[in-house]
């Protein structure tokens, strides 16, 4: 009888188990049976192993063969186990050493020739590895740089189970050729899922493959609408922007991202791992630096949005945008049950998706920015532009935007048609990007300064008791708000982001703490309202 046994990871959403895969051979009519719960996926790496093994050079065993995943309660999926599998069966047989394979980590599908091929998910994988105390993992060559990603792990590329086979048993390690030259690598179509290239939304501009990124100085006038766009990026504010179509919602939302500043390591590694499960991690690009972009179609369902599909959910547009912008354009125009489903995740920064197969918690901290007509022609705001929806209409389709859901969001602003004069750059060109956020990435050292030693990072995370108890405005300042909350403009939930709100704005100018003009500017950029503020109020 011959036992051995090598790990793999098995990923439960973006969160990884690591998984033991035993085999052991008996004296019995050769058979191959796979037991722990796999998916179909699995089972067919029965024959995609034993093709493997044979043209790589190694003998099957002829006996009866049975390869246990443990632990067997947790359910497996896809084509990841096939190294581990292959390297437990090797060293059952004694080709390997069992000793050799007993505590290392073994990601990589294997194709019928033998060569290993790249699967999704490989970061959180490795970093599930390394949080159960294993030092060696052994991946696809083409996400090497990936894996190499998590520190304290030693990580071995292979192109190939001959390769590997060769430096575990300490003889030459053949050369394999590299196939694809001058044409697109096709062991890579296995990071990517079909339909998740081009056009889906994740980069503004990313289809040019120039590096341009949209500026804001390309934004003509709307000087409210830019002030709300850097305050939301200084301190993650919810931000709806309403108009008549053409007026340049979708412009500033698409240059919101940009605006945002790099991410930190732990930032990028959490949504590196998202973007690596879901496929749309770009080959060559190990590492996601940049805040993500996500701007899902309107006709996008609840699942789509939140998380789920068959089996084990998947992550959904929000942990997409974990740690970046997610954009609904005709925000009124997506379904009631979509749009409240976002309510949870706005106040948590995580979504728990519960389905049969199980529960699944995703990362979803997002900046929201919702896109909205006043009405279903858009000319409800103009005056003499003969919008011929009734008034029934209009409070209906507007009511499509719930209270609770709106109460969420800390800025909204009306943006206005564009004149004649900023249309025709008559009155200059507006700050660009690059000006924009360095003013941010100050506002946000100011507030990472002050939250040190906190759980919060940014001013919108700050809880409404920090703000009321030990975080205190100036004497006086919240005058005004607290008229708006005894009138009812203003619930409990809105006067605390208010207080956010004016925090970010003082940060934004330079102060210690906000004044009465500052909360000023905040209820003004929330109810709409006009104040009598000056337009650069929040510009130092």
């Amino acid at each position: 009888m011959g036992f051995a046994r090598a790990c793999s990871v098995a990923l439960v959403g973006v969160e990884g188990v690591v998984v033991e895969v035993q085999a052991d051979l008996e004296p019995g009519v050769a058979a191959f049976t796979l037991v722990g719960l796999p998916d179909k996926s699995l089972v067919e790496s029965r024959d995609r192993v034993r093709a493997a093994v044979v043209n790589s050079g190694a003998e099957w065993p002829q006996k009866k063969l049975t390869v246990g995943l443990s632990p067997a309660s947790v359910p497996k999926s896809g084509s990841g186990f096939d190294l581990a599998v292959a390297c437990s069966v090797l060293g059952a047989a004694e080709r390997i050493d069992p000793a050799m394979i007993a505590d290392v980590v073994m990601i990589g599908e294997l194709g019928l020739d033998g060569r290993v091929r790249p699967v999704r998910g490989v970061l959180p994988a490795v970093l599930a590895a390394a949080e159960a105390g294993y030092e060696q993992v052994v991946v696809p060559e083409q996400t090497a740089g990936e894996a190499a990603l998590v520190p304290g792990v030693s990580v071995l590329g292979v192109r190939s189970l001959r390769q590997l086979i060769a430096v575990l048993c300490d003889e030459p390690v053949p050369e394999e050729p590299v196939g694809g030259q001058g044409r697109p690598d096709a062991m890579l179509a296995g990071l990517v899922i079909p339909g998740t290239g081009l056009g889906t939304g994740l980069a503004p501009a990313a289809g040019r493959g120039d590096g341009h990124l949209p500026d804001l100085a390309d934004v003509a006038g709307q000087p409210r609408p830019r002030q709300a766009l850097e305050v939301a990026a200084a301190g993650g504010h919810h931000l709806l922007f309403s108009g008549p179509p053409g007026a340049g919602k979708t412009m500033l939302a698409e240059r919101l991202s940009s605006v945002l500043p790099p991410l930190t390591r732990q930032e990028s590694l959490e949504v590196t791992a998202v973007h690596s499960v879901a496929g749309l991690l770009p080959p060559g690009e190990p590492l996601v630096s940049r805040a993500p972009y996500c701007a899902p179609h309107h006709s996008a369902t609840m699942q789509s949005l939140v998380g789920g599909g068959n089996g084990m959910p998947r992550p959904g547009a929000v942990s997409l945008a974990h740690r970046g912008v997610l954009f609904l354009d005709e925000a009124p125009e997506f379904s009631g049950k979509a749009l409240d489903a976002l309510r949870q995740p706005l106040e948590s920064g995580h979504v728990v998706v519960a389905r049969a197969a199980g529960v699944v918690r995703l990362p979803a901290r997002f900046l929201l920015v919702l896109a909205a007509n006043p009405c279903p022609c858009g000319r409800h705001s103009l005056s003499g532009a003969g919008c011929e929806c009734p008034p029934s209409v209009v409070r209906r389709y507007q009511a499509r935007l719930s209270g609770p859901l709106l109460d969420r969001v800390d800025l909204r602003v009306e943006v206005e048609p564009v004149d004649r004069a900023d249309l025709l750059g008559h009155g200059g060109r507006g700050e660009s990007t690059a000006v924009v956020a360095a003013r941010v990435r100050d506002a946000r050292a100011r507030a990472a300064e002050r939250l040190a030693g906190t759980p919060w990072a940014t001013n919108s995370e700050v809880p409404g008791h920090e703000l009321r108890t030990r975080l205190l405005a100036a004497p006086g300042a919240l005058a005004a708000a607290e008229r708006d909350l005894e009138r009812g403009i203003l619930t409990a939930r809105g006067l605390d982001r208010v207080l956010r709100v004016a925090w970010t704005v003082a940060d934004l100018r330079g102060a210690d703490r906000p004044d009465a003009s500052d909360v000023a500017v905040a209820l003004e950029l929330r109810t709409g309202i006009q104040r009598g503020v000056p337009m650069g109020t929040v510009q130092r």
